[in-house]
């Protein structure tokens, strides 16, 4: 069997005993198994820090994404306005949902090394009186980027407007308090910082805006309302679910828990982080961001200033070690990108701070 680690923001790499969860075969129809759903939706709100009379926790087949289509386009009534604060890949997939969907909406673009900003979000507001909801995304994983959620809440508080956040990649590997950010609408992946596998999104819904969305939605089988009404029911899911990721997804939660819960797997990953920047540093390779915007999931690197530097070589190089990387997602610059979640240490960070430096030797030099 292959053996190597994966260096990326998810999928990622997971324990073998999360593995092990995956060689039970489960009937959807079981009560065993509609308990075992009960106990997820309930962690992810008690992880969440809010309270199951104001909120809920909705589990959707698919990828992130699917997560993301299935709160745009069941959230937003054809009456209604989308305002999307965008600064990387992940910011612009939603108004490209936004448009198959013929959602409302308009866009508030940023640099990709810049966060967005509620003042000048305010101001889109201020011309645009249609605008009903928010959205943005939490880490931004073209860059590694991490957007002030708690700053846009705010604003959608102030202005009466629903905020939904693409929290994908930091749910679970950082603290969000969603009550108290004033998060409408909190979408993640089974694959990311609680460390599953990939098979299935979850969204955490003020109850009383999902309820508002009963005649919105615009899909079957993405219809957040309506799974959310069968969950509800019996804790079953209303089409056929990827149990063997829902087993291996509960004994991940039952590992955060294990670790010391999100404070102590955010320190690993920022620790992670910190480590990787500065390990790279010696050997010439600059991240991309500054320390003031830059996330504990995934880090963005510039190629090294030599004329002779193979991306492909360089991966390939890696791999053959025993880790996996990214290549980077930006066109104005030439990076690649590493990251720093998963069943990840420190030692994993120096044994590839090593690899890269045999790398560079191998290639001209430090």
């Amino acid at each position: 069997m292959k053996n190597y680690k994966l260096l990326t923001p998810g999928p990622l790499t997971t324990t073998w005993t999360v593995k092990r969860e995956m060689l039970f075969d489960h009937c959807t129809w079981d009560d065993d198994y509609k308990e075992i759903t009960r106990k997820i939706r309930a962690k992810l709100l008690g992880l969440a820090h809010v309270s199951a009379d104001l909120y809920t926790a909705v589990l959707m087949q698919g990828s992130g994404t699917f997560g993301v289509e299935s709160v745009l386009s069941s959230v937003i009534g054809p009456s209604e306005k989308l305002l999307i604060c965008s600064n990387g890949a992940y910011g612009a997939r939603m108004a490209e949902i936004c448009e198959w969907n013929r959602i409302p909406y308009v866009q508030y673009q940023e640099p990709c090394d810049q966060i967005p900003s509620p003042d000048k979000a305010a101001r889109f507001l201020d011309a645009d009186k249609a605008i009903t909801h928010i959205a943005m995304v939490h880490c931004e994983t073209t860059t590694g980027i991490l957007n002030d959620a708690q700053s846009m809440g705010a604003l959608a508080r102030e202005r009466n407007k629903t905020f939904i956040l693409d929290a994908m990649s930091s749910f679970g590997g950082m603290e969000i308090p969603v009550g108290d950010w004033n998060i409408d609408f909190l979408i993640s992946s089974a694959n990311k910082c609680i460390q599953g596998v990939p098979g299935f999104s979850f969204i955490l819904a003020n109850r009383k805006k999902l309820t508002e969305c009963k005649e919105k939605g615009r899909s079957l089988s993405l219809n957040l309302y309506s799974q959310w009404k069968e969950m509800e029911q019996d804790g079953k899911w209303r089409f056929t679910s990827p149990t063997h990721a829902v087993l291996a997804f509960s004994k991940a939660l039952e590992e955060l828990e294990e670790e010391g819960g999100i404070f102590a797997r955010s320190r690993r990953y920022t620790q992670n982080n910190r480590l990787l920047i500065s390990e790279l540093k010696k050997l010439g390779i600059r991240p991309f961001l500054g320390a003031e915007h830059q996330s504990p999931i995934i880090t963005t690197f510039l190629y090294p200033d030599r004329n002779d530097f193979s991306f492909p070589d360089f991966y390939q190089y890696i791999k053959e070690r025993g880790y996996v990387i990214y290549p980077g997602k930006l066109t104005e610059a030439d990076t690649f990108r590493i990251g720093n979640i998963g069943e990840i240490y420190l030692q994993d960070i120096e044994k590839l701070a090593e690899i890269i430096r045999g790398f560079l030797i191998e290639h001209g030099g430090v």
